[in-house]
């Protein structure tokens, strides 16, 4: 995520979910140690460690971060609009009421070396399983 894009992040956050500074822990903190929990799937032991947290500091703030984004999820997330009952496209006229197209795919990824059984396919791939919806007009959503 670039800096631009975890400055409106957090900016929003602050005004439209009320997110703001506490004791010793600032709100580009309280994002980042969320979106880390998020993006990376590192344990709460795993960020106390790298932010000199308590677990219960870290645990706090996660759930304070989510509840904050659930509540501006409206302006987060792209509203899906299921296929109309009176679609006369001939890709989508089979799909009416479906929100969109589901589809999965392997991608092939570099890991360490102690990483590499996780990620083996049957197929003896290492690669991850990517699962994407797209709408109508071919928007993942």
């Amino acid at each position: 995520m670039s800096v631009d894009a975890l400055g409106r992040l957090c900016e929003l956050l602050k005004v439209q979910g009320g997110l703001r500074d506490e004791c010793r822990v600032s709100i580009p903190e309280q994002v980042i140690t969320f979106l880390i929990i998020l993006a990376h799937h590192k344990k709460n032991r795993t960020l106390q460690v790298r932010f000199y947290r308590s677990g219960k500091t870290i645990s706090r703030y996660f759930n304070k971060v989510l509840s904050l984004v659930i509540r501006v999820q409206s302006l987060l997330l792209a509203k899906v609009v299921p296929v109309p009952d009176d679609c006369i496209d001939p890709r989508w006229k089979w799909f009416k009421g479906c929100l969109g197209a589901l589809d999965g795919t392997y991608i092939d990824v570099t890991v360490p070396e102690k990483d590499k059984s996780r990620y083996q396919t049957r197929k003896c791939k290492i690669s991850t399983n990517v699962l994407g919806v797209c709408n109508r007009d071919m928007n993942f959503v």
